[in-house]
């Protein structure tokens, strides 16, 4: 545990609290809650003396079912033959993934830059996360990838909408992936929380519902971003049939079963469907264009490359400077936060993950407007 980084939110956040009047761009939230209807649910489930019980380890029956259609609607998957497990978001649903798959000294192939807890996750499992660099505009490297794999190989990570760039990976490339995968019997964890957060017509593609996917890939998804539920903590994912022991044993131990409140919550949330997040989508692309025009001042001094989903840029300032002390300078004199490059890995210069789901435009415009004036000033 000593050699596996501190979380990062938690420490841009500690400053964030020591230097009040603070704009942060840092952690990846949404700025509105769940839907009406999921509250009502809740509300009306404290009454009744099963939510207050243990529930079925995978997840409740009704919750299932609206996974199910949700699958078959909106990711072209058939879940059919596969499992579906409900979690405590989707972290932990990469956890469980992890621990059912590899064994102490396994690898497993992350695209750079990654999100930071997969690789902590995977140390964590005493394994050996493999650094794979991706292109300029962080899409997949597919021969970096394939180069990359060895006996001691158990699974590639995508992530798409990808966090911390934004990149979307399109269809094409994703199917490589997946095709690498079954030819190198290798499982494909597909990271989805960001599905709905996709801009300018690109759509999102779900490995899942290839051809001949389902016996290696392994889909998360989350209602924390869609539905605003960040705190109710609720995940799922689908994995393979023949993983099923493993996962039952992990689930049992680290989470016994779902929380009930939670779930009726989001059977709720569910059957609104994805008219619920994509309303705010087309403000969500507005706030990304403004933020990338007040980035793109900076140029040539910043590269800001496109970022066509989830609520993330991922900027390079061309200096010699180390992240995390132009982070704490943005915080204690400019009072705007981001989050350093080098806890995504990447670690070749002075990168930052700029976040901006969780402001409202103005909010947004103010907190960009303090970045570059801080990078101005701090690059001299």
């Amino acid at each position: 545990m000593d050699a596996i980084q501190t979380p990062i939110v938690q420490v841009i956040g500690d400053l964030i609290r020591q230097t009040p009047g603070t704009i942060s761009l840092g952690q990846g939230v949404v700025h509105y809650g769940p839907p009406p209807e999921a509250l009502a649910a809740a509300r009306a489930a404290v009454a009744d003396p099963e939510t207050h019980g243990y529930a079925d380890g995978n997840g409740n029956a009704d919750l299932i079912e609206a996974i199910d259609e949700k699958l078959r609607r909106d990711n072209g998957i058939d879940p059919r033959g596969s499992r579906v497990m409900v979690t405590a978001g989707g972290n932990m649903a990469f956890v469980h993934a992890i621990l059912s798959i590899t064994g102490p000294g396994d690898e497993v192939i992350l695209p750079v830059p990654f999100y930071f807890n997969h690789e902590m996750a995977i140390q964590m499992a005493d394994c050996r996360v493999v650094r794979v660099p991706t292109d300029a505009e962080y899409q997949l490297d597919l021969e970096a990838i394939q180069r990359a794999i060895t006996p001691r190989t158990r699974a590639i990570v995508t992530v798409t909408p990808n966090n911390p760039s934004g990149a979307v990976f399109p269809e094409p490339a994703l199917r490589a992936v997946n095709r690498l995968c079954a030819e190198r019997g290798l499982f494909h964890i597909s990271d989805e929380v960001y599905e709905y957060f996709t801009y300018g017509g690109i759509g999102h593609s779900s490995p899942g519902g290839f051809d001949d996917a389902a016996a290696h890939t392994i889909s998360l998804f989350s209602l924390s971003k869609a539905y605003g539920f960040a705190g109710w903590r609720l995940g799922y994912m689908l994995y393979p049939e023949q993983l099923a022991d493993a996962m039952a044993k992990v689930q049992d131990t680290v989470l016994v079963c779902p929380a009930v409140i939670s779930q009726v919550a989001g059977v709720a949330a569910m059957r609104v469907g994805p008219s619920y997040p994509k309303q705010f989508v087309a403000g969500f692309a507005e706030i990304r264009d403004v933020v990338i025009a007040e980035l793109r001042a900076l140029e040539p001094r910043c590269v800001v490359p496109p970022a066509d989903g989830a609520f993330y840029c991922f900027i390079r300032v061309n200096a010699d400077l180390k992240p995390m002390q132009v982070a704490e300078r943005l915080i204690r004199e400019h009072r705007v936060a981001v989050i350093p490059g080098d806890a995504f890995g990447m670690t070749d210069g002075c990168y930052f993950r700029v976040a901006f789901g969780a402001l409202q435009k103005a909010t947004v415009a103010e907190g960009v407007g303090r970045l570059v004036s801080g990078l101005r000033q701090i690059l001299g």
